[in-house]
């Protein structure tokens, strides 16, 4: 008889490896990486069901640093790669370590299908708005008007909003965080593993080389009540030092509205981040400074089948139609046809 088994108690050091971690000093990445080697031990998965996929850039070297299965793909191929391994084995869990470049540029035309898809893996996309590891070019996500060693009088291209691009591919779970946030990323990185299905998460990350303070804005300690929207399901759109302040909807725009004199939570936007319609997640995502904060948080989380589950239960019927195990009677199902007596 089988006897039932106890899982090992797993700490963060069991996710830590032996390799040098060779980021800058002071990048975000480490940051990322310590919230991430903390969530996995409490996911009670066994080490060996976790895979980290990675493409190219600064953020990619993440397999290495993570005592896990890894892979590391070419540039932008990161969720190709990452959705053959999820079909043929489904039972793993399957992460994306990628950036701005790697996922919104050369990768963007894999990203939107595996978020379209549903393939039920995890896409941890570092933002720091600029190629860092080819040494400080500007990246889809740079702002417009950047100064970059290949944009010296400053980039003309208006700059790709990841959350808007993942909510309008269909994603079905959409989430932004910080990497110096570490309680909030913790969370956030525990709710995108809960996810059945993809889960995008796009965390702001530091790049103190070659685009240092791009967020300090919002992280510095004087700033970031001021400039930060925690996006709280349940809850009213409300922010600031004193909680004085809030969003509500004006028509079909947001709006900040300074609560008091007859104006208060109540009037503010309850969010709710399990529509499925995406319309109000798309207004958030477009909640961005000088004259908005920053929203954080979940966006979007509305349950879908998962691309893995619908191909194998497709798979399963098709074999029970043709007969379990018949390779030649699933080579002539479909469309045959007969040349000189032989059947094709």
């Amino acid at each position: 008889m089988p006897t039932e088994t106890t899982l090992p108690t797993l700490t963060k050091k069991d996710f830590q490896t032996d390799q040098e971690v060779r980021w800058c000093p002071g990048c975000g990445d480490y940051a990322i990486l310590s919230a991430v080697q903390q969530v996995f031990p409490e996911l009670g998965i066994p080490r060996e069901k976790f895979v980290v996929v990675s493409g190219i850039g600064c953020s990619s070297r993440f397999p290495y640093y993570m005592n896990t299965f890894g892979f590391h793909s070419i540039h932008g191929r990161a969720p190709a790669v990452a959705t053959g391994l999820k079909l043929s084995r489904p039972e793993l869990e399957v992460w994306i370590a990628t950036g701005d470049g790697d996922a919104m540029s050369i990768g963007g035309n894999h990203l939107i299908h595996t978020l379209r898809r549903n393939v039920g893996v995890k896409i941890l996309m570092f933002n720091n708005r600029i190629y860092g590891l080819t040494k400080g070019q500007y990246s889809p996500t740079s702002e417009l008007g950047k100064k970059t060693k290949s944009t010296p009088a400053g980039s003309v291209d208006y700059p790709f909003n990841p959350l808007s691009l993942a909510l309008g591919a269909g994603a079905t779970f959409v989430a932004r965080s910080v990497d110096i946030f570490q309680a909030h990323l913790r969370d956030t990185l525990r709710r995108a593993a809960a996810h059945k299905g993809t889960a995008f998460v796009e965390i702001y990350q530091n790049c103190n080389i070659f685009n240092d303070k791009a967020f300090t804005y919002m992280t510095d300690k004087e700033a970031k009540d001021d400039n930060v929207l925690y996006l709280e399901h349940g809850k009213p759109l409300v922010y600031g030092k004193n909680k004085d302040k809030g969003i509500r909807m004006r028509g079909t725009e947001m709006e900040v509205v300074q609560l008091g004199d007859g104006v208060g939570p109540d009037d503010c936007v309850v969010w709710d981040e399990s529509l499925d319609n995406p319309a109000t997640a798309f207004l958030a995502a477009q909640l961005l400074p000088p004259h908005f904060p920053t929203a954080l948080g979940v966006f979007r989380q509305v349950t879908q089948p998962a691309y893995e589950e619908r191909v194998v239960e497709q798979m399963q019927q098709e074999t029970g139609r043709l007969g379990l195990g018949k390779l030649d009677a699933l080579l002539k199902a479909g469309d045959t046809w007969t040349v000189g007596g032989t059947r094709h």
